[in-house]
């Protein structure tokens, strides 16, 4: 059978990925080793954070589903960051990791677009430069139009405790072999990456007692834009806090002659914001404690996670140091924590579309591109099965700008600067994040997502329901006045100065002590117009937000297009920049190998100077 769009692996990117181009129309092959650990969490068993969860919310915004899964899977949701500024808030999720699975599982297998096999893809099958279909292990071979790679840490995956190295691709689970390379052979260059994870303890042997807890926050928050909220009738779940010591710090010092990650057995380079416990023993040699959060792994389990004690260490060495950690004096282990090389492709040597410059019709996705996270991979997959699909039905590729999404800046970071090291996105990668918060995801991306036949018409017919819902706030607020006898008593008691004739509701909300649900219990006309007009919370805090954060919100458009202009400056593909001499030799040469699409994406390669620009301006004819 001829498929349209070959998927290979279904974690998160892959998942997506398939979502996306059957829900668009391809027919879609989904190959998976385990259909029972379909878009497991490998690792902590959450989803968001700072930036990430930004991410979470543009895939919601595009059509995506990584937000309604967590959504219907949370145990606990907390808005990071809200003691400051709006753009830096950012969505978390702690999730029950089997109900997860099984969502995801349940979404691929109602859609009839999407077939399944289980099995390992050893081989991809080429006509010439281009990709034409898979073999798998069990000696079955499919075609198709495309293929989408998501392997994850599966591609000559190589697992480490102490001394101890399984071959694998996660734990119980085998590698994946064959692929880096037949692809090494096709001139594709192949690097070796590093992560790891924390041992799963039992919370029967925890002293929780002993430790703080950390709760959600309260009401009904989540990621999905959609109105009708997704149905959760999940036991909403505590986490707990303690920290490492010096007595811990001394037992695994014990260990680190054994450590793969100190004497050489392991190759690859890991992450520098997610690091093992004892390379934080090492890096920070003069703190004497390090914060450990206890993640409960879902709604009834006893199975716990470590936050912040991953580690590679030999099994017994983690056992004695995690038994001198406050609250865990007594604590059983159900696996240690373990690192884990695999072979990744530098994702300079990719389009921004995620296509492969040297075999066309193949993309690449999620964490063999050198990234990390559950949120990286899966915001990938969605973009590499959006254009896998629009290619081969030779529409428009979709490319994100830096300017409307974090997921536009993590796939130009990957394509134009490449990796050293896993690559997490963080919002101080966004040059414009004021533009890019959280809140307003779908205002910048829900008309590409119905447009591209991703976001459900009814979903896109909400968002501007709150969209116009929003702009009578703002005009309301900008209109009406509070009288001195309704606004006075609020200010006194928000210790901020009180008026001494009425004022526009605007006004006062621009002051920092001033919130729109103060407004509501003070202004009887608002609070009315509210009712009436059945504004929600979240309308009502988006159009604070407005009045607020306005002035910043217009000056950094206003930055925005003017960098923007460059980004549209088309640069044709068979340029040889060899032949520039008044490029410096850096400059040709990584014009040569990234081969930038724009102007835009040029400028922002390391080692390319605004001289370098000026030359190839002029050569555009500029």
């Amino acid at each position: 059978m001829l498929y349209d769009v070959i998927v290979v692996g279904a974690g998160h990117a892959g998942c997506e990925a398939a979502h996306a181009a059957a829900k668009m129309g391809s027919k879609v092959l989904l190959v998976t080793m385990d259909m029972q650990r379909i878009a497991q969490m490998s690792c902590n068993p959450a989803i968001g954070g700072i930036a990430k969860g930004q991410i979470v919310r543009e895939i919601d915004a595009l059509g995506g589903m990584t937000a309604v899964v967590t959504d219907k899977s949370s145990i606990q949701f907390r808005m990071l960051n809200r003691s400051k500024g709006p753009a830096m808030w950012s969505p978390r999720s702690q999730c029950d990791r089997f109900v997860f699975s099984n969502v995801w599982r349940e979404l691929i297998e109602k859609n009839k677009n999407i077939d399944l096999w289980q099995d390992s893809v050893v081989s991809l099958i080429f006509d010439g430069d281009k990709v034409v279909g898979v073999n798998t292990k069990f000696g079955a071979s499919f075609n198709s139009k495309a293929v989408v790679l998501t392997t994850g840490t599966f591609e000559n995956g190589l697992m480490h405790v102490g001394d101890v190295q399984i071959a694998g691709g996660r734990v119980s689970e085998m590698a994946s072999v064959g692929i880096s390379a037949q692809l090494k052979s096709k001139g594709f260059v192949v690097g070796r990456m590093k992560t790891g994870t924390p041992a799963r303890i039992d919370a029967r042997s925890v002293d929780f007692s002993v430790m703080s807890e950390q709760f959600g926050d309260e009401g009904n928050g989540g990621f999905s834009f959609a109105k009708n909220k997704v149905e959760n009738n999940l036991k909403q779940r505590p986490c707990y806090v303690t920290y490492t010591n010096t007595d811990a710090h001394d037992v695994l010092r014990e260990g680190f002659e054994k450590s793969p990650l100190f004497n050489g057995s392991i190759q690859g380079v890991g992450p520098r914001y997610c690091p093992s416990i004892e390379d934080k023993i090492v890096t920070f040699a003069a703190k004497d404690k390090h914060q450990l959060f206890l993640e409960p792994e879902g709604e009834n389990t006893i199975e716990y996670y470590i936050n912040g004690f991953s580690s590679s260490l030999p099994l017994d060495v983690q056992y004695r140091a995690l038994r001198k950690v406050k609250g865990l004096e007594n604590v059983k282990i159900f696996r240690p924590g373990y690192a884990i090389e695999y072979d990744y492709y530098p994702p300079t040597q990719l389009k921004s579309t995620l296509e492969t410059k040297t075999v066309e019709n193949l993309y690449f996705a999620g964490q063999i591109n050198g990234t990390t996270g559950y949120e990286e991979a899966a915001a990938q997959g969605l973009m590499a099965g959006i254009n896998a699909h629009r290619k081969i039905n030779s529409l428009d590729e979709l490319v994100l700008g830096r300017n409307q999404a974090y997921i536009g800046v993590l796939i130009d970071d990957l394509v134009t600067k490449g990796v050293d090291e896993p690559y997490r996105m963080f919002t101080s990668r966004a040059e414009y994040r004021i533009l890019l918060r959280q809140d307003n995801a779908d205002e910048r991306l829900s008309g590409i997502g119905k447009d591209v036949g991703l976001l459900d018409v009814s979903r896109y017919d909400e968002y501007l329901q709150k969209k116009e819902n929003i702009e009578k706030v703002r005009l309301f607020l900008d209109k009406v006045k509070i009288t001195i006898a309704e606004a006075n008593p609020l200010l006194k008691q928000l210790g901020t100065s009180e008026i001494v004739e009425s004022k526009r509701l605007s006004v006062l909300l621009g002051r920092p002590q001033v919130s729109v649900k103060h407004l509501v219990e003070a202004s009887v006309k608002f609070s009315k117009f509210v009712a009436d007009n059945n504004i929600s919370e979240v309308e009502l805090e988006n159009a604070e937000i407005f009045v607020k954060y306005n002035g910043y919100i217009e000056r950094e458009k206003t930055l925005a297009e003017k960098i923007n202009r460059l980004e549209y400056l088309k640069i044709p593909e068979n340029v040889d920049y060899l032949k520039f001499p008044s490029i410096s030799t850096e400059g040709r040469q990584k014009l040569a190998k990234i081969r930038p699409a724009t102007i835009g994406q040029a400028s922002r390669i390391t080692g390319i100077s605004p001289a370098d620009i000026s030359v190839l301006l002029i050569f555009l004819g500029r």
